[in-house]
């Protein structure tokens, strides 16, 4: 994985917390990057070339109005007056490289001065309604802090730790051994996407693999994660967006401009995310 940086840009020293979307339900992890991107005014600075992400090409997400400026699968942006890099990801992973994938993205944090990488994530709403309803939020969150995956900060915001995590569970051990390099013998690997076994369902997502690779590269991890279901996710997306803010201990105020005065700048691209509005002729 290659990173071009844009021509007269420059990777700002104070960015040294990294916010990025792992693939799942509702794509509510990449919308949120969406707002954070057009909220704080973030200024792209470059892209990543991997060869583990689907190729695609769009017009310019975030306007206000489309200048032209394509927009590729892997693209870094910095607020400098919120010390993050965020990264947007348009196109899936391709199959069977998930783990390379997440070794690159944890290469290329370590070697841009990132000390804390904040994953966000989907997670399928059925099973938060099986397991616990009692809080009330949809947010959860898994951290590096400590072994059993808890954060005091997190507690503090009212968060409930992912229950289903278990370090000691067949494929988060799996995870972890790749992560840190051990050897696997073949017959003990764990097929991807194989989610027949229900405690298998959390570790086979995208963002164990990210949380288990850039763990084991010394990076601290936070995964931000929202329960939702297929659909219009865009309340999904804010409420995520909300929850990043908190944990940052910001507000929307504080980011560079809000012209119309509401929480969050919606990007233009937003315009036509569920497709154009049906014909009234027809009713």
């Amino acid at each position: 994985m290659e990173f071009v940086l844009e021509e007269g840009k420059h990777l700002h020293d104070v960015c040294s917390t990294l916010i990025l979307p792992a693939l799942s339900i509702g794509n509510v992890g990449q919308l949120a990057v969406d707002l954070l991107v057009s909220t704080m005014r973030a200024e792209r600075v470059g892209y990543l070339d991997s060869p583990f992400v689907l190729p695609c090409v769009g017009n310019d997400a975030y306007g206000p109005e489309p200048q032209g400026d394509l927009a590729l699968p892997l693209e870094a942006y910095e607020s400098a007056s919120n010390a993050l890099t965020l990264l947007q990801q348009r196109s899936p992973v391709v199959k069977g490289t998930m783990v390379e994938f997440a070794k690159n993205l944890a290469d290329f944090a370590a070697a841009s001065g990132k000390n804390h990488v904040v994953v966000l994530s989907g997670l399928d709403f059925g099973r938060w309604q099986r397991i616990d309803i009692s809080s009330g939020s949809q947010v959860h969150y898994l951290s590096s802090t400590n072994k059993d995956g808890t954060d005091d900060n997190c507690e503090a915001l009212g968060w409930k730790r992912l229950q289903e995590y278990n370090p000691d569970q067949r494929r988060w051990k799996y995870l972890s051994n790749v992560a840190e390099g051990s050897v696997i013998q073949e017959e003990d690997l764990p097929f991807e996407d194989d989610q027949e076994n229900e405690e298998d369902y959390y570790s086979s997502l995208p963002f164990a693999a990210l949380y288990s690779i850039l763990k084991a590269k010394g990076l601290k991890v936070t995964c931000i994660l929202c329960y939702c279901s297929e659909g219009d996710n865009i309340h999904d997306a804010s409420n995520l967006t909300e929850a990043v803010y908190k944990f940052l201990g910001r507000t929307p105020s504080n980011s560079h401009g809000n012209d119309d005065g509401g929480k969050w700048v919606i990007p233009c691209s937003w315009k036509t995310v569920y497709g154009p509005p049906p014909d009234v002729s027809i009713f």
